[in-house]
């Protein structure tokens, strides 16, 4: 095959390759190109403009913006707005003029947000009322969509009084001012509250201008506190104190009130600019102790509820607002200090018995030991001097033992009524608090209430049979248990404890006794009044040699007679010559004369 040289034709025309021939000049063309441009809008992208819906489905919105193709929104971008229907104009933000699917792409949250700040501002500064949808809770209030953007309405600015559920608004479009903005953090405050406060601020003039203590007004109540309860009296707020609230002891206002419950109050007090109004609610009944029953009277039986405990006693509410008070020596015919929850808690149900009634100071004193009769009243006939009875031990002094026979009747045992034999120092030694001890009624103090009681006369006295033991210069053998100074302690047989002086411890060779040694003594005192035994182990080899000394000691005595027999008789012979001699003298003088 052969090929051929093919020349290009020199004047071919490449710029209409492939187009439909026209029979149109350069001019016609020119004017039909300038017609069909002015059948489109100018419409760049990143521009707002106006637009109109044509269609509305669930899921997009189609606006026409006089553009060659129609634009599609999402239909989430016009949630807030519930009345939108065909044919409304609406702003939408051009964000692109066509996608890689040819679509005319549109946005109008984009278009809101680039004008919501200046109509923000705008509202912010005419003091414009908007409306706002709440979104959501947050941290202190709500969010809150206002002109597109998410402004915060704090919970102390959704009303006049504090809100306590926040879920109940989330949703609702609320009529909202723009009270603060921050352009630099774009962050908005809005509030409802300033909405109502210029209106609630003239009621509260008016009805401060109106208020007079002793004024009766109905109130709700607003907030509740551990110590009163807030009322709302129309914008003007006032504080019943918990001891307001009820003639009764009331613990915490809950008990009397709830939130929101509208209740009828009385002035009681306010301060020169009424900003603080004192407010009560029992001042609206009478007082329960004008109401209570005039027939009530000393010694009568009364039923009641313990409200309020102390030691020193507690006080029984015999009605709603009217208490007595029941001391603690009342509680109990004994004598003992004791608290009185010992004996009742708060919120016990008990009976007493009137003691002292006063209807004008309002004060009432009640007793509970006056329900059982006094032990004391019949003391001699239960307790008569030389019964025996079983004791509980209560307490100890260094003189004696407190027992308790029963509720109301104790005794002293004197702790030298504990042992015949014993030397006792403390009570101590002999029994333990709370032990039980066999007693014997010695004597009955019923004016002052006292019972002296003795231990040891459960039995004989023992000294009666020691007497015929322990005479004197009878020899038992002893041990020396305790030594001092003054002398030393010495166990003798039976339990008996005897006292030596230390010149009755010297031992025949000279020298002292010592303790724990066992020697023989001899008793030279019993006194059994005193229950005392005098021994000595001196005595014992001292005595043996006394007949030897008894001679020595009669020729002493002798020979002591005889000499002043002498000296006597000399000196009666001396004063004879000195008499001679002074007559003698005498009668020289006479003689001279």
């Amino acid at each position: 095959m052969t090929t051929k040289n093919i020349q290009p034709i020199e004047d071919f025309n490449w710029d209409a390759l492939g187009k439909k021939e026209t029979e149109f000049d350069g001019t016609s063309r020119e004017e039909l190109e300038k017609k069909y441009g002015e059948t489109f809008s100018q419409i760049q992208e990143g521009t707002v403009v106006d637009g109109t819906v044509v269609a509305i489905t669930k899921r997009e919105v189609v606006v026409n913006i006089g553009y060659k193709s129609e634009g599609v929104i999402n239909a989430a971008e016009f949630r807030y707005e519930t009345d939108l229907k065909v044919g409304d104009k609406v702003e939408v933000f051009v964000e692109s003029m066509e996608t890689a699917n040819g679509q005319l792409l549109l946005s109008h949250k984009k278009a809101q947000s680039l004008k919501s700040w200046d109509r923000v501002n705008e509202a912010c500064n005419n003091d414009e009322i908007v409306k706002g949808y709440i979104k959501c809770r947050t941290k202190g209030g709500m969010i809150v969509d206002v002109f597109g953007i998410e402004a915060f309405l704090p919970g102390s600015q959704i009303d006049v009084k504090p809100i306590r559920d926040y879920d109940m608004f989330v949703g609702k479009t609320m009529e909202l001012k723009v009270v603060k903005i921050n352009d630099e953090f774009k962050n908005v405050v809005v509030s409802h509250k300033a909405l109502i406060e210029a209106e609630l601020e003239e009621q509260k003039k008016q009805i401060i201008s109106k208020l007079e203590k002793g004024q009766v007004l109905e109130g709700t109540v607003k907030n509740i506190t551990s110590y009163g309860v807030f009322i709302d009296l129309g914008g003007v707020d006032g504080l019943i104190h918990i001891t307001d609230l009820s003639w009764g002891r009331v613990t915490h206002p809950e008990e009397i009130v709830q939130l929101d419950s509208k209740i009828q109050v009385v002035i009681l007090d306010f301060d020169d600019d009424k900003k603080r109004i004192a407010l009560g609610l029992k001042q609206l009944t009478p007082h329960p102790w004008d109401s209570l029953d005039p027939n009530l009277k000393v010694g009568d039986k009364v039923k009641g509820k313990v409200v309020v405990i102390a030691d020193y006693g507690a006080f029984i509410e015999i009605a709603p607002g009217v208490e007595g008070l029941i001391h603690v020596s009342e509680m109990s015919w004994s004598q003992h200090l004791r608290s009185a929850q010992e004996f009742m808690k708060v919120g016990d149900e008990v009976e007493a018995v009137i003691l002292t009634l006063d209807r004008e100071e309002r004060k009432m004193s009640l007793g509970i030991k006056q329900l059982h009769p006094d032990p004391w009243e019949e003391i001699e006939q239960k307790y008569p001097v030389g019964s025996k009875h079983t004791a509980k031990v209560r307490n100890f002094t260094n003189f004696g033992v407190f027992v308790e026979l029963e509720e109301g009747v104790d005794g002293l045992v004197h702790i030298s009524d504990l042992s015949w034999t014993k030397k006792i120092k403390h009570p101590s030694e002999f029994t333990s608090v709370g032990a039980e001890l066999e007693v014997v009624v010695l004597e009955i103090d019923k004016e002052n209430r006292r019972l002296s009681l003795g231990h040891k006369q459960i039995e004989e006295n023992p000294w009666d049979v020691f007497e015929t033991i322990f005479t004197v210069d009878s020899i038992h053998e002893g041990t020396i248990v305790e030594m001092s100074d003054k002398g030393s302690i010495v166990a003798l047989p039976y339990g008996v404890e005897g006292f030596a002086t230390p010149r009755h411890l010297i031992k025949e060779d000279g020298t002292p006794a010592k303790i724990d040694e066992k020697l023989p003594f001899k008793v030279i005192e019993f006194n059994k009044e005193n229950k005392k035994i005098f021994v000595s182990h001196s005595r014992t080899f001292e005595d043996l040699n006394k007949p030897a000394d008894d001679e020595k000691k009669k020729e002493n005595k002798a020979k002591k007679a005889k000499t002043a027999d002498k000296m006597e008789k000399t000196t009666i012979g001396d004063v004879t010559d000195l008499a001679a001699l002074k007559e003698e003298l005498l009668q020289q003088e006479k003689n001279q004369k």
